[in-house]
């Protein structure tokens, strides 16, 4: 007998796998390596100001060469905004900074305690930042045509950052998986796709199963330096996993392959570079002290000939040309490694299931401006 005689109702319907997409990244890495040396070089001639127009190209690369099911995503941000921005956001923080300056000379007595409430007050404002600086760069990101928004309050999730932060000190690190489950929830949950109404359902619970162990291994790595770059890749990756598993955009959902040892590799390679980078600036300053030394002439004692040495404004300005072309160049090879390739890997890990959800959504939010952006940029703290 066959299935069909065997039941009265006959075979159960073979379904059709419900509907997924691939994440692809098409970026050739030798583009992106002469976007940022170029924008880098320039940034050394306009004094910094070139950061602003080099934030935008390269958002504007990752954005439009990562498609998902072959539609690429589209960043519409200027760098403009991002100028303009940062110029408000200096505004706002200058007063501040003199605010407290001021107040540090009428309180001299209390100056081993004034920075402690400053500090407080900066990391929460970098909170803040932060979450503005993800609401701005969401709304500048469109695909198939839609923009993603965002609402909520930056001090509503500053003062829980904050809270989580504390909480994370007084138990060692331990209290870091929930700490960020929280605060991704409150991010996603005031995100959306037009009209789809985005979540975050992965747990701290559920990270903190994948990391105990990475936890355990950081406190001997401190005397053990070696490990720590396997340490933090590893990590970093069960992070990325974990983050992008819980992502919810209404019935989308999003799974990551990324395994543990896929970005160990990216930290040793900066970790080289830097250790180069580090040689050449330490004969480059042997260099131009040597030289120095030698203009000086004879005549005095070889520590008098040495402080004058460093008092010729020529030795002064080739250090300092020395320092900020090794800094560029360390920011070159963070940007590769740790942006681009980073971006890459994470990027092609990801596979989205249910995308048929995402065919008809409406357009729905409104733009914000780069304000947020320019108080990350101002403090440090402004990423992707």
């Amino acid at each position: 007998m066959n299935e069909t005689m065997s039941s009265p109702f006959g075979s159960p319907p073979i379904l059709p796998p419900a509907p997924q997409g691939r994440v692809t990244f098409s970026g050739h890495r030798p583009d992106f390596r002469r976007l940022v040396i170029r924008g880098t070089a320039l940034e050394l001639v306009t004094v910094g100001f070139y950061r602003f127009w080099l934030a935008t190209d390269m958002r504007r690369h990752l954005w439009s060469n990562t498609a998902v099911d072959g539609d690429a995503a589209e960043y519409t941000g200027t760098a403009k905004e991002l100028l303009i921005g940062f110029l408000f956001a200096l505004a706002i923080l200058a007063p501040i900074y003199l605010a407290y300056f001021l107040i540090g000379l009428e309180a001299e007595r209390l100056k081993a305690f004034a920075s402690i409430p400053l500090g407080l007050f900066f990391y929460l404002f970098a909170q803040f930042a932060i979450y503005r600086a993800r609401r701005y760069r969401l709304t500048r990101t469109v695909w198939r045509g839609v923009r993603f928004w965002m609402t909520g309050s930056g001090w509503s999730y500053a003062w829980r950052a904050g809270l989580w932060g504390l909480l994370s000190l007084l138990t060692l690190g331990i209290a870091v998986p929930w700490a960020k489950a929280a605060l991704e929830r409150y991010k996603m949950r005031h995100t959306a796709y037009g009209s789809l109404q985005g979540r975050f359902e992965a747990t701290g619970w559920g990270l903190f199963k994948q990391v105990w162990w990475l936890w355990l291994l950081v406190w001997p790595s401190f005397f053990i330096l070696i490990p720590l770059p396997f340490i933090y890749g590893a990590l970093k990756a069960i992070e990325w996993r974990w983050w992008v598993s819980g992502i919810r955009m209404g019935d989308v959902s999003f799974e990551s392959g990324l395994t543990s040892g896929a970005l160990i590799g990216l930290y040793w390679k900066v970790i080289g570079w830097s250790v180069l980078l580090m040689v050449i600036l330490s004969a480059w300053f042997g260099g131009v002290f040597a030289i120095a030394l030698a203009a000086v002439g004879g005549g005095e004692s070889s520590q008098q000939k040495a402080v004058l040495a460093f008092q010729q404004l020529p030795t002064l300005i080739a250090l300092g040309v020395g320092y900020v072309v090794v800094a560029l160049a360390a920011g070159v090879i963070i940007r590769i490694y740790l942006a681009r390739d980073v971006w890459q890997r994470v990027a092609e890990s990801v596979t989205v299931h249910d995308l048929a959800a995402a065919d008809d959504v409406a357009a729905q939010g409104n733009l914000v401006s780069a304000l947020g952006e320019g108080f990350a940029d101002s403090l440090d703290v402004v990423g992707f």
